[in-house]
């Protein structure tokens, strides 16, 4: 499924530095720089708990309304403070409709592996190419009665229509494996202590 294009009022803002950002955080508004396709960038603010919530989903595309004027934007990087969790500022870049951009997408399981191995993944997104307003929500890769030993690679697993996979294609996406038990780890650590030599008392 695409994304939506979740609509946002922006406001313009001509004062910067920290001390700009804490008044604008204050006020529950975010501090915000569009740039992209050449032009200046653009510093807005943007709704502090609109924009939380949205940031929830990865990849979210914005059509900010500033002053009247339409942007259609991507949110590339969000900066947060690293002990209050909080947005600190977030940066933007314009994108056009029919414009191809490159997107982690997130990487989804469905079904079950044999019985008594459990799947785990390498690598949780894969680097894609798609159309700005037509990013994916997820890739989903069936793991359905794989067995031990069993590999998913980046190439083995389905994109939707117009996607094109960036990331190296053998890299590994999930891998399904038994696993070991106790019996099995008491054994070796008792093969182990056999093949020790045993300590020689000091003189």
């Amino acid at each position: 499924m695409a994304r939506e294009v979740t609509a946002v009022v922006a406001e313009l803002r001509e004062s910067f530095g920290k001390g700009a950002a804490r008044k604008l955080r204050v006020l529950g508004k975010i501090p915000a720089v569009i740039y992209g396709h050449g032009t200046e960038p653009v510093h807005v603010s943007l709704p502090a708990h609109r924009i939380a919530l949205l940031l929830r989903r990865a990849n979210m595309l914005l059509e900010l309304d500033i002053a009247g004027a339409k942007q259609l934007v991507l949110v590339k990087d969000v900066q947060k403070d690293p002990v209050k969790a909080i947005i600190e500022h977030i940066d933007l870049v314009v994108v056009r409709k029919g414009e191809k951009v490159q997107v982690e997408v997130q990487v989804h399981m469905s079904g079950e592996s044999f019985a008594g191995t459990i799947a785990d993944f390498d690598t949780k997104t894969l680097l894609l190419e798609v159309e700005a307003t037509d990013i994916p929500e997820n890739v989903t890769v069936s793991i359905e009665g794989l067995e031990d030993g069993a590999q998913v690679h980046a190439k083995d697993v389905p994109l939707p229509s117009g996607a094109t996979l960036i990331s190296d294609e053998d890299a590994l996406v999930v891998y399904i494996h038994t696993p070991r038990g106790e019996d099995e780890e008491e054994a070796e650590t008792e093969v182990i202590t056999a093949g020790t030599p045993a300590a020689t008392p000091a003189a």
